[in-house]
């Protein structure tokens, strides 16, 4: 997972704070209630992705939902973004395994295994993060310096190292329509990335 100590949370912009804090309480969820549709819209809005965000989440509306073509648009977004990274001859590896990564997370969504796709996502993010930033993405001031080269993109980072809380023990009580609304943000954003 992406290193992202509690202080990153005060490193977020002020005007952000509160509407990531919502989606992810500093505190934790209490039991029975995790993040909720409104916090994850919120968040999206701020990463700049709200109106992509907001059609996974109404499949019922016109050009909404249409998730079989969404997953075709993120797998080849991905797979471009990993591609077309740079790295020394010895972290090709690296980049091969991710790439073979991505089938295995879609199939765990696919099969609505939330938790698992969760901390799958987060595997790739971490992956993702290093082939972007080398060593400084594994630096416990990651966050805080993702923040200062572009504020969204800071977010994502935070937000990435912020889904090793739905790992083993996830928070009881935690919907699968809520696992699947967090891990859609960060879906979403790679794929307009």
């Amino acid at each position: 997972m992406i290193n992202c100590p509690a202080r990153a949370n005060n490193a977020l912009p002020a005007e952000y704070r509160k509407i990531a804090e919502n989606l992810f309480p500093p505190e934790g969820y209490t039991p029975g209630k995790g993040p909720s549709v409104d916090a994850a819209i919120a968040f999206s809005e701020i990463l700049g992705i709200g109106a992509d965000y907001r059609k996974l989440l109404a499949p019922e509306s016109p050009g909404g939902g249409n998730l079989n073509s969404f997953w075709g648009h993120f797998q080849n977004n991905l797979d471009l973004l990993i591609q077309k990274t740079w790295v020394e001859k010895a972290d090709e590896i690296r980049k091969e395994k991710l790439v073979n990564r991505i089938p295995g997370f879609i199939a765990d969504i696919g099969q609505e295994n939330y938790p698992k796709a969760l901390g799958e996502f987060g595997v790739i993010l971490e992956e993702l993060a290093y082939l972007f930033f080398g060593a400084q993405s594994q630096k416990d001031d990651f966050t805080e310096y993702a923040l200062r080269i572009d504020t969204q993109m800071g977010l994502f980072w935070w937000y990435g190292g912020q889904l090793e809380r739905f790992l083993s023990p996830a928070p009881s009580g935690v919907d699968k329509n809520s696992l699947l609304a967090v891990l859609l943000i960060g879906i979403c954003y790679l794929t307009n990335f």
